[in-house]
């Protein structure tokens, strides 16, 4: 079906906008000349053109090193119940190969207590807390401590849970900046680290003053500042920060200040309190580690108005919940005890079992080490555990999501050289990465420095070559969530290519040396399942994804997620899934697969030869496009180990098949050659897959699974593409024929 509706152009006179009045009659034969010109496109083979002139290879990768999977938290219940042979037998079956394993601790503002067992810094059981890295027992399980001098309502991991203690209610808790952002542990002055609270006042209101109830240790030196844009975290460049006419501090003395910041009332919904010297005072947790005695600490916070004669008038909405008034905060102290836990917010596998159980099929994986919200005497100890137990490890993360914590670049880059040094005591050769930003597809931009620079990864490579740290960046790594929840539509499937392919510029524009790989360590279509996912829609995405990336010279993909997590609510009430099987709901029993079940395989299992053999990737082609100038079929060439050029061939059109011809072009020899002899052809569409939704989840059927056939092709062969289908096209080259 095609919809064409009578285009309408306008025009001005006497300056008013009028519509063009185009007849009826030439409507219609407008609306047909449409319908007949892309019928006879549709109508006509399409040829896919393949470069393979030696010199333009596009990218080189490894299956068993390149096409992956990331396993995240999960309740414990589903991890007894997934990590089963039987279960994890249907998962390998999607064919991906190393493991990924996410760190969602830091997420939410938590401590990974890796290891149950280990060492408090203070004697009476609290503190910074030390993972044991001598084996004993197996950890099956492992969980986040919640952090109580948290400062931030929420940030993009946190959703709605817990909350700041900044605004909380509670004089007796407090907000404290980590002590590893300060001259002890950068060997910098603090003022090269500011530290920083944001508070949003929710709308515009004329205020004139702030109270701060400090804490130990207190801020010497601050400014207290508003934002002339619009969202100073979500747009940081579209904007500046001012300090109000009273509100710079150069002598802080600590305890209730009250800072009348302008002479008259002003409207304001954001405000900074940027903080360069503290006092270096010890908080209530004692002055026996230095670690308590250095940053910043504020117990609450008052915004509002002061009168003449000093009444002050609190606009601030203070409650230990998420209704409070929301503030974020520039990182906060790993500090906590045991009275913090909370089994219910989720579990980390445990390290034994992610490795003993099979999921990483004896491979080395992808390990995370907890930095934002840690220590880097615990992360050198579970790197010392892991290398004791003789797991292997392919390369290791940084923290997790700094960009969605709202840290600057360098901070995050400091504490980034702090752990890579304690790594490093423990195992020179290992691999380090980072930032692991969350999904974006344009450059992450910041508050500006001193020098103007806003790109967040450009600062961050820079600090580490200003500090002779750039060797320790072995690999850049980030998460893929194309989509905005609840705006996908089946145009979007068109964006995709262009979306993966451009996010390799940004960073390499940004400074990311070439020779440093780029890994995508987490992906999927968006942040927020809904019905694309487990729709056909979400095999053909994911098709597209991996080749384009692949070809734009990324290094590594790993999808996520690679263990069942459930039918749930999404987008608009939709209901979808990270991950490739439907459950059920109570007893996490895999029911069915979903279609990107089938597009793994065709992807791991069919366009690439598994196992440790290179491929070259070449660019590939078609020349159909529908009216709009969208790109009806897309393809991924590659030329395997075992000699077989196999494209990976995705039909974009939802109600048309098409018919293909493939040219492979040397430019060298100036030569077009083809398939020839027998051509394997496996083909996953809507004749295979439909997924029938309802209000307890849905399920597919027909459900798989792809169709497999061979034929007898020559230079003539046109190759069949039903509508909405992934195929892959498997075969040898006949012999040269010059042009």
């Amino acid at each position: 079906m095609i919809s064409i509706s009578a285009s309408r152009k306008s025009f001005r006179e006497g300056g008013v906008s009028r519509p063009l009045h185009i007849p009826l009659s030439r409507r219609i034969i407008f609306a047909w000349v449409l319908v007949l010109t892309f019928a006879a496109l549709v109508a006509r083979a399409q040829t896919i053109h393949v470069d393979i002139t030696p010199d333009h290879v596009a990218n080189k990768f490894i299956p068993n090193q390149a096409l992956g999977a990331g396993i995240d938290r999960m309740p414990a219940p589903a991890i007894d119940k997934l990590f089963t042979e039987e279960a994890l037998q249907k998962v390998l079956s999607a064919g991906w190969q190393p493991v990924s394993y996410r760190q969602n601790t830091e997420l939410h503002i938590e401590a990974w207590h890796w290891n149950p067992k280990g060492a408090w810094s203070d004697p009476s059981g609290k503190g910074y807390f030390t993972s044991s890295s001598e084996p004993t027992e197996i950890i099956r399980h492992s969980y986040g401590y919640p952090l109580p001098h948290r400062g931030a309502t929420r940030n993009d991991g946190t959703d709605a849970t817990g909350y700041g203690r900044l605004t909380d209610g509670d004089v007796n808790t407090y907000w404290k900046s980590n002590p590893y952002l300060t001259r002890m542990f950068t060997g910098e002055d603090d003022s090269s680290h500011p530290q920083w609270i944001v508070i949003d006042l929710a709308n515009p209101l004329a205020i004139n003053a702030i109270r701060i109830a400090w804490a130990d240790p207190y801020a010497k030196r601050y400014r207290v500042q508003y934002w002339t844009g619009e969202q100073p975290i979500v747009q940081p460049a579209k904007g500046s920060w001012i300090t109000f006419s009273g509100g710079a501090v150069e002598n802080g003395a600590g305890g209730i200040a009250t800072l009348k910041l302008a002479p008259v009332p002003m409207p304001v919904r954001f405000l900074r309190i940027w903080m360069t010297e503290s006092s270096n005072t010890c908080d209530s947790h004692g002055s026996e580690d230095r670690r308590n005695c250095v940053g910043f600490a504020i117990r609450e916070l008052y915004v509002g108005t002061v009168s003449s004669n000093g009444d002050f008038h609190d606009s601030i909405l203070h409650t230990p919940d998420q209704a409070q008034t929301t503030t974020w905060c520039s990182s906060v102290d790993p500090w906590h005890e045991p009275a913090n836990f909370d089994p219910k917010l989720g579990d980390q596998v445990g390290l034994d079992l992610f490795y003993t159980s099979g999921a990483t099929r004896g491979l080395p994986a992808m390990i995370p080490i907890a930095m934002v919200f840690n220590i880097p005497e615990d992360a050198a100890n579970q790197i010392a555990y892991l290398e004791k137990r003789k797991y292997p490890i392919s390369y290791v993360e940084m923290g997790e999501e700094p960009d969605g914590q709202f840290m600057l670049p360098e901070d995050y880059a400091a504490l980034y050289v702090q752990f890579a040094d304690a790594l490093h005591k423990v195992d020179p050769a290992l691999k380090l990465g980072g930032p692991v930003f969350t999904g974006q597809n344009e450059d992450i931009v910041v508050w500006p420095d001193a020098q103007g620079r806003t790109s967040w990864t450009r600062r961050f490579v820079d600090y580490l070559r200003d500090h002779g740290h750039l060797k320790d960046l072995a690999f850049f790594a980030f998460e893929h969530y194309p989509y905005v929840p609840c705006t996908v539509t089946w145009n979007s499937l068109y964006d995709e290519p262009r979306l993966v392919s451009h996010i390799v510029d940004v960073w390499h524009d940004d400074g990311v040396p070439r020779d440093v790989p780029l890994f995508i360590t987490e992906s999927n279509i968006s942040w927020q399942a809904d019905e694309s996912f487990v729709d056909i829609f979400g095999a053909l995405w994911l098709a597209d994804y991996v080749g384009a990336f692949l070809t734009a010279g990324g290094d590594a993909v790993y999808y996520f997620h690679y263990l069942p997590m459930g039918i749930h609510h999404g987008c608009n009430n939709s209901m979808g899934t990270f991950g490739m099987f439907t459950t059920s709901e109570k007893d996490f029993q895999i029911l069915q697969p979903t279609s990107q079940f089938f597009a793994s395989q065709l992807i791991n299992l069919e366009w690439v030869q598994p196992g440790s053999g290179e491929h070259r990737l070449f660019r590939a082609a078609g020349d159909l496009q529908d009216p709009a100038g969208h790109s009806l079929v897309t393809a991924y060439a590659t030329l395997r180990p075992d000699g077989q050029y196999s494209l990976l061939v995705v039909n974009r059109d939802q109600w048309n098949d098409h018919k293909v011809r493939i040219s492979f072009h040397d430019d060298k020899t100036n030569s077009e050659r083809y398939l020839t002899g027998p051509v394997a052809t496996t083909t996953f569409g809507r004749a295979q897959y439909q997924w029938h939704p309802d209000a307890k989840g849905g399920s597919a059927d027909p459900d798989g699974p792809a169709v497999k056939s061979t034929l007898n092709a020559g230079a003539d062969t046109s190759f069949e593409l039903p509508q909405a289908s992934v195929v892959v096209i498997r075969g040898s080259l006949g012999s040269k024929a010059g042009k």
